[in-house]
């Protein structure tokens, strides 16, 4: 369980990495975190319960965690989202703008301090003590796994996840299904990753709960079927890794484009999603949150 970092005289220190900063920051110096993050953490005098979404570059993590976000805002399930200061609304409403002039989101930045962060506190509303906070950069896929292939490159994302309770990892549906290696691998590498972040002996598997979602499973709907066998088919690396070392695991699949057009752009064919098709989006989370 994460605690809420010290507020001293004239300093506080960052929710995410808590380096000290001047109490007027607006990001923190070392990690590039909103220090509007402890603010909202300290007003709530309560510890904070952190859930992270991870996933490599083009799984579309950007459209899943917008589409997440909005669903909950909406109060799907019987949720309660209350987002903690305007800028935990921005990515949500960027992706919500970009679908609905039918094109996806451009891709985020590989430098921390232009990422969109989120601070949701979320409930089910029969559970109304059962609270948990949302805490997640829109990070790149790419910075994620400079991190994985050479940790602590990126500070943030080693301080998040050493704070984080429970994650929701995405993985590439349609490479994996067209006999790709690339998602299996990386997969692979990030559940390794965590592994080394929570387990605290080697002999005991990690009991974090972790949601690993198949993402674009609209090109392979047989994943909708079967998750778990369609992973132990197609990512058996992956498959094993969480067979030995992970004792509270579930699959899940989703897709969030209902059909997709092309266009050219000069030398580039561009995807154009015709219209949303929501499916999956909202288990893993419920799932996660059911186990914290």
């Amino acid at each position: 369980m994460a605690s809420i970092p010290a507020v001293e005289s004239g300093t506080i220190k960052c929710l995410i990495c808590e380096s000290g900063n001047p109490s007027e920051a607006v990001i923190c110096g070392s990690c590039s975190a909103p220090m509007a993050l402890i603010h909202e953490s300290v007003a709530q005098e309560r510890e904070p319960r952190i859930i992270s979404v991870v996933g490599e570059s083009n799984v579309g993590k950007t459209v899943y965690l917008g589409l997440l976000l909005d669903m909950l805002a909406r109060r799907a399930r019987h949720f309660d989202a209350v987002p903690k200061g305007a800028y935990s609304v921005n990515l949500q409403q960027n992706v919500i703008a970009h679908l609905a002039h039918r094109q996806f989101p451009p891709k985020t930045p590989m430098e921390p301090d232009q990422w969109y962060w989120t601070y949701y506190q979320i409930c089910r509303r029969s559970r109304t003590d059962h609270w948990v906070d949302l805490v997640m950069p829109d990070m790149a896929g790419e910075a994620l796994a400079t991190e994985v292939d050479t940790p602590k490159t990126f500070s943030v994302i080693r301080s998040l996840l050493n704070k984080t309770e429970a994650a929701i990892v995405l993985i590439d549906a349609a490479l994996a299904a067209s006999g790709s290696t690339a998602p299996d691998f990386f997969g692979l590498k990030l559940m390794t990753y965590l592994d080394d972040m929570f387990a605290v002996k080697r002999r005991q598997r990690v009991g974090n709960p972790i949601a690993v979602v198949l993402c674009k499973a609209d090109y392979c709907p047989e994943c909708f079927d079967d998750p778990r066998q369609f992973v132990q088919a197609n990512l058996n690396r992956l498959w094993n890794l969480c067979e030995s070392r992970f004792a509270n695991v579930e699959f899940f699949a989703c897709s969030v484009v209902g059909s997709l057009g092309y266009a050219t752009d000069m030398d580039y064919v561009v995807p154009i999603p015709l219209h949303t098709a929501l499916q999956g989006v909202l288990e893993p989370f419920q799932w996660v949150v059911d186990q914290l």
